[in-house]
């Protein structure tokens, strides 16, 4: 069993950043990979990106590509979500997800654990 947990959320204005952690503890694995996930009200949980954790390759959805940085501290299980240049379209519950394998996947069924979410909320 993994357990993961978001933190960082909040309240921030059209053009602000903001970072989001997600602390894993547990049995992890150096061969899975953490996911971070979005779910707007009345819309799907859309893949925002993934980081391997055996050599912290990511992968981020097009519409992030540019803004939103995902990157990991070993000693900590801890993998961040930077986002900058925030936009309202991005207001959301972020969660984290863990992969029990390197695939580095979009599709939200193929995650095996999910934290609670955490709000992202970006205002005009």
């Amino acid at each position: 069993q993994v357990r993961v947990v978001e933190s960082g959320g909040g309240l921030v204005q059209a053009g602000g950043s903001l970072r989001l952690s997600c602390t894993a503890s547990g049995r992890f694995y150096n061969t899975y990979s953490l996911g971070w996930f979005r779910q707007a009200p009345g819309r799907e949980r859309d893949f925002v990106g993934a980081i391997r954790w055996s050599d912290s390759t990511t992968n981020y959805a097009d519409s992030v590509k540019g803004r939103f940085t995902i990157s990991r501290d070993n000693a900590k299980v801890t993998v961040y979500l930077q986002m900058n240049s925030l936009k309202p379209e991005d207001t959301a519950v972020y969660y984290c997800a863990v992969q029990t394998d390197s695939s580095l996947s979009t599709a939200a069924a193929l995650y095996d654990y999910w934290g609670p979410g955490s709000q992202v909320t970006v205002s005009e």
